[in-house]
């Protein structure tokens, strides 16, 4: 009897062309190659789209953020609609920005405190600051007002609570203080109306106590007191306007004010 031990036989690898694997094999790549037609076809599309999809985490995230919270305080509908004014009403910043051709991000939600777009290089004068703060009231009333008519068309009372909402939104915005609207739009009439805007934050602060008007009121401190100090040459520069300018934006200011009280008082439910 032989007692050498025997060899296993050779192992031979099977022919993928003849047991089949060679098909599974170009089944498997035939996708990935469609993909990659498809992406060298639409690239001229896609870099776009990649070049967005920050644009959308940052906009389109904490803008569904703040509508989901809204929406557990009142409900879905009006959270959307509200979340939508302010989104116009930043649009209105954004666009007027854009025409003067400044350098601006995208809006970015706060909840429960707004939104904001932020300038990527500073005004150069009081007026184009001006111009920048009071186009997002403009633009804002106008999509309230819209809302309005949305109500006045299908008596849906969820349109004239927004109504009454972007009213006054953009009627608050619109106090001479601080960063708000008011005190950037004020800065090419007198910045002295700053004072003015100091009380009227201080008496809502007293009588209806808020976290929101106290952050105000604190960020706002650096320009009061700068009203206090001697300018430099270039901070003097700065506020100098045209008497034209200064007329046109008081009537747009001023205008837009007692508008905005008017259709608060229009459109406001009675309960």
């Amino acid at each position: 009897m032989d007692s050498t031990p025997q060899q296993p036989p050779p192992v031979v690898p099977p022919d993928p062309l003849r047991s089949g694997g060679g098909q599974r094999l170009k089944k498997a790549f035939v996708p990935l190659g469609i993909l990659g037609v498809l992406l060298l076809k639409f690239k001229a599309l896609l870099i776009p789209v990649l070049k967005f999809f920050p644009l959308l985490l940052k906009t389109g995230g904490t803008m569904f953020l703040t509508i989901w919270l809204y929406a557990q305080a009142w409900g879905w509908w009006y959270a959307l609609g509200f979340v939508l004014l302010i989104f116009v009403h930043e649009c209105g910043h954004l666009l007027a920005a854009k025409r003067i051709g400044l350098k601006v991000g995208a809006p970015v939600f706060i909840p429960f405190m707004g939104a904001f777009i932020a300038l990527k290089e500073a005004p150069p004068n009081a007026w184009i600051e001006a111009q920048v703060g009071i186009g997002g009231p403009l633009l804002g009333t106008a999509g309230a007002a819209v809302c309005d008519g949305l109500y006045l068309a299908t008596g849906n009372p969820l349109f004239r609570a927004l109504a009454f909402s972007g009213f006054f939104l953009n009627l608050f915005n619109l106090a001479p203080i601080g960063f708000l609207d008011g005190g950037r739009i004020v800065t090419a009439l007198s910045p002295w109306l700053w004072l003015v805007g100091l009380v009227v934050v201080g008496a809502l602060l007293f009588t209806h106590f808020n976290f929101l008007l106290l952050l105000i009121l604190i960020l706002s401190l650096p320009r009061l007191f700068s009203l206090f100090r001697r300018r430099t040459i270039e901070e003097a520069r700065y506020f100098e306007v045209t008497s034209e300018q200064r007329w046109t934006m008081a009537a747009l200011y001023f205008g837009l004010v007692a508008f905005l009280v008017l259709a608060m008082h229009l459109t406001h439910i009675q309960p």
